[in-house]
C-alpha cells in the first residue's frame, strides 16, 4: 500500500537541440537566485496519505483531498557545482548524465471535495507561494506536467523539474501527481486510478484559475496521462450558470494541451477534443507510429491509442472534425518519425524527453509560444486531408534560429 523506495533514477535528460551547440545560452537571463543544483517544483497530487507531517507518506490509493506543497529536487550530488551543470546543460557534452533526486516533499495544504480556497488559510499561503514565484518569473504562464503510467513521486516529481531546468528556469512549473503504482505489471490498476483523478485534476486546473495570477496555463500531459486529462477537459469545458463559452475561456486561461505519445483510444480522443478545443488556446499531439509502449497498450486496451492511431477506426464524423480541426481550430499533430530524427530510437515512447529534437521543439512551444511552422516543423497532409508536422533534415539549425535573441524578442508572450 505505501510507496516503495525503491525507483529506477531519472538522469537529467539529454542537452535539447536548441542549446546543444552552446550559441543560445537559456539560463543567461535567469539569474543567480535560481543558479543551483537544487531545483523545487510545485506539485498537487490526489494520493492519500497515511502521514502528512513533517514530510508526507503517500499511498497507492486515489483520495478526494487535493494536498498541496514543494517537491525540493536537486541535479546530481553534492559534488556537482553549478558550472558543471550549465556545461552539461549547453552542449552536447557526452559526460554522464547526473541523476535528479528527490530530497523531500513540503506539503503545505490540503483541500477535501467541499473546501475552498477561501475557507483554508493553508491554501491561501500555498497559492500565494505560486504568485510570488510566478512575479520573479520571467515568463508568467504556469506549466502542468502530468505523468504517465508506471510512474512514482518521485519520477514525476524530476521530469517535471528536468523541463523546468530546460526552460532556463524561467517557467513556473506544478507537477500532478495521480496516484500511479509505479509498476507496468499493474499497468490496469494505473488505468482505474487515472479515471478517479479525473474530477480532482479538473479541480486543481478550476483552483488554478481562480487563485493564481498566471497570465496563462499549460498542460503538458504524458502517456497515460492523456486518460485523466483528456475527460478533464470537457469537465472543464461546461460553462457555469450565465457563462458564455468565450467567457469561459478567459476565465481558465488555458493557452495549450500538450499530449506526449497519449495512451488514450483514438475514438476516445477524438469525441472529446471535439467537445473542448474551442476553449484552449491550442491542442497538439506528437506521435511515434511505431511506439512499441503503445502497440501494446493497443492489443490488451482492443483499439488504437491517439500517440499511435490507427484511423481506420474512426466514423466519417470522426475523420471529418480531425481534418477541420487540424486546419481551422489550432490542433496540431507532431509526427515524431525515427527515419527523419538522428539517433531516435525506431519505438521510443518517451521521446519527449528523450530525443533532443522533440525537446527542443517543445521548448519552443513552451518559451516562445510558436506555432508549429516557426518553431521549423513543416506540413503535410494525410490522404483523408488531416494536416501534420514533420521535422526536415535542417530542423537543428532551424529551432536554433528560433532561440536567437532577435527572434525571440519578436515572438508573442
Amino acid at each position: 500500500m505505501l510507496l516503495a523506495g525503491c525507483d529506477a533514477p531519472v538522469r537529467l535528460m539529454p542537452t535539447p537541440v536548441t542549446f546543444g551547440s552552446g550559441d543560445v545560452d537559456p539560463f543567461e537571463q535567469a539569474g543567480y537566485q535560481v543558479q543551483g543544483t537544487d531545483l523545487p517544483v510545485f506539485y498537487i497530487t490526489n494520493r492519500g496519505a497515511v502521514i502528512e507531517k513533517p514530510e508526507p507518506l503517500h499511498t497507492l490509493l486515489p483520495s478526494e483531498r487535493l494536498r498541496m506543497g514543494v517537491a525540493h529536487m536537486r541535479i546530481g550530488d553534492d559534488t556537482l557545482d553549478w558550472e558543471t551543470l550549465h556545461r552539461l546543460s549547453t552542449s552536447d557534452d557526452p559526460d554522464a548524465r547526473p541523476i535528479v533526486h528527490l530530497k523531500g516533499l513540503e506539503q503545505k495544504a490540503a483541500l477535501g471535495p467541499g473546501d475552498t480556497v477561501a475557507g483554508s488559510a493553508d491554501a491561501q499561503a500555498f497559492f500565494a507561494t505560486v504568485n510570488r514565484a510566478l512575479a520573479a518569473s520571467q515568463k508568467k504562464e504556469l506549466v502542468v506536467y502530468v505523468h504517465g503510467a508506471n510512474n512514482t513521486v518521485a519520477r514525476a516529481s524530476a521530469q517535471a523539474a528536468q523541463l523546468r531546468h530546460f526552460t532556463g528556469r524561467r517557467v513556473v512549473m506544478l507537477s500532478f501527481l495521480w496516484p500511479s503504482t509505479g509498476s507496468i505489471l499493474r499497468y490496469f490498476t494505473d488505468v482505474g486510478h487515472a479515471a478517479a483523478s479525473v474530477d480532482p485534476f479538473a479541480r486543481m486546473i478550476e483552483a488554478l484559475a481562480e487563485n493564481t495570477k498566471a497570465s496563462s496555463i499549460e498542460v503538458v500531459a504524458f502517456s497515460a496521462g492523456a486518460q485523466i486529462v483528456s475527460p478533464a477537459m470537457v469537465k472543464l469545458a461546461t460553462p457555469r450558470p450565465g457563462e458564455t463559452r468565450e467567457q469561459l475561456r478567459q476565465r481558465l486561461r488555458l493557452s495549450h494541451v500538450y499530449f506526449a505519445a497519449p495512451d488514450i483510444d483514438t475514438r476516445r480522443f477524438a469525441d472529446e477534443l471535439a467537445q473542448y478545443i474551442d476553449i484552449v488556446g491550442r491542442v497538439s499531439i506528437a506521435a511515434n507510429l511505431n511506439d512499441s509502449a503503445l502497440r501494446f497498450s493497443s492489443v490488451v486496451n482492443r483499439g488504437s491509442r491517439a500517440g499511435s492511431p490507427n484511423l481506420t477506426e474512426l466514423s466519417e464524423e470522426q475523420t471529418g472534425f480531425i481534418v477541420d480541426a487540424s486546419r481551422k481550430l489550432g490542433f496540431d499533430v507532431i509526427k515524431v518519425d525515427p527515419t527523419a530524427i538522428p539517433n531516435l530510437p525506431p519505438r521510443s515512447h518517451a521521446f519527449w524527453f528523450e530525443d533532443p529534437w522533440v525537446s527542443g521543439d517543445l521548448l519552443g512551444l513552451l518559451l516562445l509560444n510558436a506555432e508549429p511552422q516557426r518553431r521549423g516543423l513543416e506540413p503535410q497532409e494525410s490522404p483523408q486531408g488531416t494536416r501534420y508536422w514533420t521535422f526536415p533534415p535542417d530542423f537543428r539549425d532551424r529551432v536554433q534560429r528560433l532561440f536567437t535573441p532577435a527572434a525571440a524578442a519578436s515572438s508573442p508572450r
